[in-house]
C-alpha cells in the first residue's frame, strides 16, 4: 500500500488513530502510548464494541477533516492498531 511507503503518512496515521481511540474509549495515556501494530482492537479491548467504532470514526473524521465511506471495510480496519493505522493512512490527505 503506497500509504505505507510514505513514513511521514504512516507516522501521522498512527498518531491520528491513537489519539482518536485514546479519546473514544478513555484510555489512559501510558494504555494508548503502549498499542502497537500487533494489538488487537474489536472483540479483544473490553472498551471496543460496535457503538465505540462509530465514536472512533467520528474522531477520525473530525481529526483528520475528512469522510470515512459509509461502505469501508470496518471489520478488517478494527482487527488491530496496525490495521487501522492503514486505514487511516490510506485516508489522509498526502
Amino acid at each position: 500500500m503506497a500509504a505505507l511507503a510514505d513514513p511521514e503518512l504512516n507516522l501521522r496515521a498512527q498518531r491520528l488513530a491513537r489519539d482518536a481511540l485514546a479519546c473514544a474509549l478513555a484510555l489512559p495515556e501510558a494504555r494508548a502510548a503502549a498499542l502497537t501494530a500487533d494489538t488487537p482492537l474489536f472483540g479483544a479491548m473490553p472498551e471496543m464494541d460496535s457503538m465505540s467504532v462509530a465514536t472512533v470514526l467520528g474522531e477520525i473524521e473530525a481529526r483528520a477533516g475528512i469522510l470515512i465511506d459509509d461502505d469501508a471495510p470496518l471489520a478488517e480496519a478494527f482487527a488491530s492498531f496496525g490495521a487501522l493505522v492503514r486505514f487511516v493512512a490510506a485516508r489522509l490527505p498526502a
